[in-house]
């Protein structure tokens, strides 16, 4: 037990926050904690409802877990609550498990963040490459993209399937029932969002005009407001003032109730657990992942102090497991909203908490006016997230990147669109295993010198573990080739590591010498391998060894 690594200390960034707030950073907070609030509305209504759940359920996990998160976070700017990313997941889910699965695996994956964290395994999430991560993030974006075409072309369909070609069977088979009003709803909503920020822009010609002329400071107020939330509200009220035949909230889910949510007590047993075990680890690791990029994402542009990345997976984890109560959906760090929090001028993690209460106050107050949202405009919000979710550009500069690279990327991209997020997660990190033995197994060399025919000196270069042991063999059969009693001695000054299997491998050729009547000699061992041959009683069966000689 004493060998145990300690575990991680339970101690939120909101709490050091605190020792030093002022009134000033008070106000900030609650500016930038309304603003992301109201950003946070049509996503989390969008985000329920293409995962297949009603939009009450987004709109309570981002009121919970956002508060939770920002209380007990390790961060002090980051905003929690449904992600894009989950969408795929969670629709998956729900179609084969049901609604009870879904709470069971969150609550299962809340559970399994927490003791990542309490065991100090933050840190390991970023041993994930960059590639399998941006491959899965652009198939994620893709799957996003098909899975709202049924809401922005309108189309009649009864209930879309969670797979690629499922999708495009069932769009394909509907093209006929493409209605014009839903198309035109979703394609200015995209407009719009493209549009809005660009026309605002301190160096857009629109802005420089709008400036010179007098008498118009209420339209200049209104570059303040979120893009989503102009589309939002400007083209539903345009689909209810003409009342144009498009679905809508109220017509699919008969609106989001003005009320607390009910408990929801989540089956759990044994039985249940084992058969969700999949899901449950694709949860936990997806929201690691997402949280902690995020996380990363706030450090560079927030430039305070560097997230906890343990304690963010415990705020994460209680996040996760308390939702299920409430009938949510998982939960992790936002990378949109975190930002738009930042450059809201947020300071803490009250921020977080006054983005929450923002979004209780708008549901409980305003919740009927959501039964006249069309779905089309949601849709509309939703490829405009996957646009940006997606790291389009990497695609043109795989060029520049070795074989490795472009291997798991694009197999990690096309195993997540066709196949499943999960299998893409762990066929990414089996070829990132499989591809650095290989390549770590390329460095690693020896050069032979045979000084006479009782005399071979060697140089060994690189790593000698699993995957290289092989490159031995001409050393071996050097030494059976040569005369009755014969002296080996390898340098070992270049031999950065050495495994098990390495030790082997030298136990092999140190028994092949000993059986032609001669002795080995290994001369300048680093450190690790000198305290594994120590260990092991390999160095008392040598005819010789020193270890490196420190440095002048």
């Amino acid at each position: 037990m004493a060998n145990l690594p300690p575990l991680a200390r339970f101690q939120p960034r909101l709490q050091q926050d605190l020792r030093e707030y002022s009134r000033d950073r008070l106000l900030k907070d609650i500016g930038a904690g309304l603003t992301v609030g109201i950003v946070a509305l049509p996503l989390a209504m969008a985000f329920a409802i293409a995962s297949g759940l009603p939009p009450q359920a987004g709109l309570w996990t981002a009121i919970i877990a956002g508060f939770i998160i920002a209380a007990f976070g390790g961060t002090s700017v980051q905003i929690g609550g449904p992600a894009g990313a989950f969408i795929v997941i969670v629709y998956g889910i729900v179609e084969r498990h049901g609604v009870g699965g879904l709470l069971v695996s969150t609550l299962c994956a809340g559970v399994l963040l927490f003791v990542m964290g309490l065991l100090r395994l933050g840190v390991l999430v970023r041993f994930v490459p960059v590639s399998v991560v941006i491959g899965f993030t652009n198939g994620i974006a893709v799957l996003i993209g098909l899975s709202q075409l049924r809401d922005a072309l309108g189309l009649q369909v009864t209930k879309m399937p969670a797979d690629f070609f499922g999708i495009l069977h069932a769009v394909g088979g509907a093209l006929s029932t493409v209605n014009p009003y839903a198309v035109a709803l979703a394609g200015l909503c995209v407009l719009g969002l493209f549009v809005w920020p660009r026309l605002w822009a301190t160096d857009s010609a629109f802005r420089q005009r709008l400036d010179t002329l007098e008498g118009v400071s209420a339209l200049r107020a209104t570059s303040r407001l979120p893009a989503p939330v102009v589309a939002l509200v400007t083209l539903s009220l345009l689909a209810w003032a003409l009342e144009w035949p498009v679905e809508t909230i109220g017509s699919r889910f008969g609106g989001i109730p003005q009320s607390l949510p009910a408990l929801a007590w989540p089956d759990v047993s044994w039985q249940t657990v084992r058969q969700l075990v999949t899901p449950t680890l694709t949860i936990a690791l997806l929201g690691a992942i997402e949280s902690l990029l995020c996380a990363r994402v706030a450090d560079q542009l927030h430039g305070g102090r560097k997230h906890d990345p343990n304690q963010e997976l415990m705020a994460q984890g209680i996040a996760n497991a308390v939702v299920p109560f409430i009938g949510g959906m998982p939960a992790t760090g936002t990378i949109a909203r975190t930002v738009t929090n930042i450059r809201s001028g947020a300071t803490s993690g009250v921020a977080g908490m006054v983005h929450a209460a923002t979004l209780a106050a708008i549901v409980l107050l305003a919740a009927p006016l959501a039964r006249h949202v069309p779905l089309a405009v949601l849709a509309g919000i939703l490829l405009f997230v996957a646009w940006n979710m997606g790291e389009w550009h990497e695609f043109a500069r795989l060029k520049h990147f070795s074989h490795h690279y472009r291997l798991m990327l694009l197999s990690t991209f096309a195993v997540t669109v066709v196949f499943d997020l999960t299998v893409a997660v762990e066929l990414g990190l089996v070829l990132a295993v499989v591809l650095f033995v290989r390549r770590q197994s390329s460095l690693f060399r020896v050069t032979l010198h045979q000084t006479g025919p009782q005399r071979i000196e060697a140089h060994l270069y690189g790593s000698l573990f699993f995957g290289a042991v092989t490159k031995l063999d001409p050393l071996i059969q050097a030494v059976e080739a040569a005369e009755a009693g014969v002296q080996v001695h390898l340098d070992a000054r270049h031999l950065m590591l050495l495994d098990t299997t390495g030790l082997d491998a030298l136990t092999g050729l140190h028994d092949a010498i000993e059986r032609r009547g001669g002795r080995l000699v290994i001369e300048h061992l680093h450190e690790q391998p000198l305290s594994l041959m120590r260990r092991t009683g390999f160095l008392s069966r040598l005819g010789g060894w020193s270890p490196l000689p420190p440095a002048a």
